[in-house]
């Protein structure tokens, strides 16, 4: 049986931002650069306005150029074909390689210094109603390595994670959809994502794949549900470096299709990544623009950002499976509420 055409049924924000950017002079081109953020808040406690300011200095290397119906089941675009490594131009491979050797001690993921700032406005609102009820107030919890919080819209490397409403409908209920790429209005190039909380309990070798890298190189890794739809693909963990041919999702993590699983299995045979790096799954969900925006506008999904830590880290299948409660407890408010009801029967 070949894998990748094995077809499962069944199967068990805050307030505004500006930012601007002081380009450095032509003698400090290659060195540092300034980001001006200032950042629009009002307390709940006065009536007046402050204006926050973060600085944040970068290195910048020196550049040369001047230039419903079924959830997750509908027309949708496919993961596979040449446009996977539309962003993974040899050029920028180089420069990026370049940059990170320069500057190794720069966190890259900026959805961490939104969560840090969703974190302090939450802190600020508590801190505020502790003070309207005449309680005392507490110092708010540095940002954990496993953090969530709610986002207004889809965007790529996000999570769809499942709401009661969703409940009795075997494919989704309690799932959690990575988002792999937010799409566009094209019909074959809307929203996709895998299903990262359903393990299968079982091996690649159990699938007697005839592909021969799946058979050996891949043999040991774990599947996972990863939709309804039919392809297979699978994910895999990059550190802080960027891997040519492979699209990343969030920081640290990238995915691959049928396409390119002779270059996963190079980079393995190499000893660039090792088999437990990678997690396999067969199936995806997939969506026009129009109709995922639908299904969240009618509380079928919770949209969030969660810390790479949070998805990578869910490696075992016990862990995984418990990915639904904890993205939610760590979302706070009535979606921790959320996680602790049962099941509703449908």
């Amino acid at each position: 049986m070949d894998l990748w055409t094995v077809h499962v049924k069944n199967a068990s924000l805050g307030p505004p931002v500006w930012m601007r950017i002081c380009k450095p002079g032509s003698s400090f081109m290659g060195k540092v650069g300034v980001f001006e953020i200032n950042v629009l808040k009002r307390r709940l406690v006065s009536s007046h306005t402050q204006n926050h300011k973060l600085l944040v200095t970068s290195m910048a290397k020196k550049n040369h150029d001047s230039n419903p119906s079924s959830p997750g089941n509908g027309d949708r675009s496919s993961p596979e074909g040449d446009n996977l490594k539309r962003n993974n131009s040899s050029d920028s491979n180089k420069s990026n390689d370049t940059a990170s050797q320069k500057s190794p001690h720069i966190n890259l993921d900026w959805r961490e210094f939104r969560a840090n700032l969703f974190a302090r406005e939450q802190a600020e609102k508590s801190e505020s109603d502790t003070q309207n009820q005449g309680g005392s107030t507490h110092e708010s919890k540095p940002l954990g390595l496993k953090w969530a919080h709610p986002i207004p819209v889809p965007e790529t490397g996000c999570v769809l994670v499942a709401t009661e409403k969703l409940d009795g409908i075997r494919t989704f209920e309690r799932t959690v959809v990575l988002l792999l790429r937010s799409g566009t209005r094209h019909p074959q190039e809307g929203p996709f994502g895998v299903v990262i909380n359903r393990p299968l309990h079982k091996k690649i070798k159990h699938m007697k794949p005839t592909n021969h890298e799946l058979a050996t190189t891949f043999a040991d890794c774990s599947l996972h549900f990863g939709g309804p739809l039919e392809a297979s693909m699978f994910l895999l963990k990059t550190g802080q470096s960027k891997l040519p041919g492979f699209e990343e999702v969030i920081p640290g993590l990238c995915f691959g299709a049928r396409n390119s699983l002779d270059e996963a299995a190079a980079l393995v045979k190499k000893g660039v990544l090792k088999p437990q790096d990678f997690r396999f799954f067969v199936g995806y969900a997939g969506w026009q623009l129009d109709q995922l925006r639908e299904e969240i506008e009618s509380d079928y999904w919770y949209v969030a950002a969660c810390s790479s830590d949070l998805i990578c880290g869910a490696t075992s299948d016990t862990s995984s499976e418990s990915l639904w409660e904890e993205i939610l407890q760590l979302m706070g408010g009535h979606y921790s509420e959320l996680s602790r009801k049962p099941k509703q029967d449908m």
